[in-house]
């Protein structure tokens, strides 16, 4: 895959001032829609236990595109995650859009408080396509980030979720969507690869389709994302539901869950 990368960058490099013509003109005519409120909550389903789930990334992790977290990524996988351990689950979000990978982990990292966690589930991807990071740079980057929460949290399971279906962003001119849908799914793959250095870290490496997404829900295009680029109550819906399956379906995560 990297070489996959040094071809892209060859091939594209006569396009690159279109690129960039094409992100200002995205960047003007996107609204800038604010993050979510609410970044704390639980979900109480009784049970013999509490359980944490910490949320970490981005802006589709900050919930832009929805009023309340409890609509976003985080509201619905805590309630999906409270029904399949049949347990009352306390979620927590640290998130900013417009951040990098490298930036969630020097910026929110260090001032997440020392705190009983038992999941931590990232999600990030996006922000480090738009600014055309690297696969080296991506993976020692993601490296530390699993290095640095580790540090923190011990050896709370780690879950990266599925990498954004930017191919599919309405928003996006052709061009941008094929240069820059490609490189996610190379970080895509590198993350994969951190991911089987370390026990107990997972990454849901499914790609998003956004013609399944239609096929299950009976929905136009329009309602997947909220401004051509973030997704609606809809989409993190349906994604929050497929991660949390992912989780439960995982045997060795499944078993930790429970224990």
């Amino acid at each position: 895959m990297r070489l996959l990368y040094v071809f892209g960058c060859i091939i594209s490099v006569p396009f690159l001032p279109f690129l960039y013509v094409q992100g200002k003109r995205v960047r003007a005519r996107t609204p800038r829609l604010p993050e979510a409120i609410g970044n704390t909550g639980s979900v109480g389903l009784g049970g013999d236990r509490e359980f944490r789930v910490m949320f970490l990334g981005e802006s589709s992790i900050a919930g832009v595109g929805v009023t309340h977290h409890d609509e976003g990524f985080a509201g619905v996988f805590a309630k999906e995650l409270a029904e399949k351990m049949d347990t009352t689950v306390h979620w927590e979000v640290y998130a900013k859009s417009g951040y990098t990978l490298k930036k969630v982990t020097e910026s929110i990292v260090p001032m997440i408080p020392d705190q009983k966690v038992d999941l931590v589930v990232v999600g990030l991807g996006a922000n480090d396509a738009f600014t055309l990071n690297n696969p080296w740079s991506w993976q020692r980057q993601s490296e530390k980030l699993v290095s640095d929460l580790r540090s923190k949290f011990d050896d709370v399971p780690i879950v990266f979720a599925n990498m954004p279906p930017i191919k599919d962003f309405p928003a996006f001119p052709f061009l941008m969507r094929v240069v820059i849908g490609n490189l996610v799914d190379i970080l895509g793959n590198e993350l994969l690869a951190t991911a089987s250095k370390f026990e107990g870290v997972h990454y849901s490496s499914a790609k998003i389709r956004l013609k399944d997404w239609k096929a299950k829900s009976n929905s136009e295009d329009g309602a997947f994302f909220s401004d051509g680029v973030h997704p609606s109550k809809l989409t993190y819906g349906l994604w929050a539901k497929e991660l949390s399956s992912f989780i439960w379906e995982t045997e060795a995560l499944r078993k930790k869950l429970r224990n």
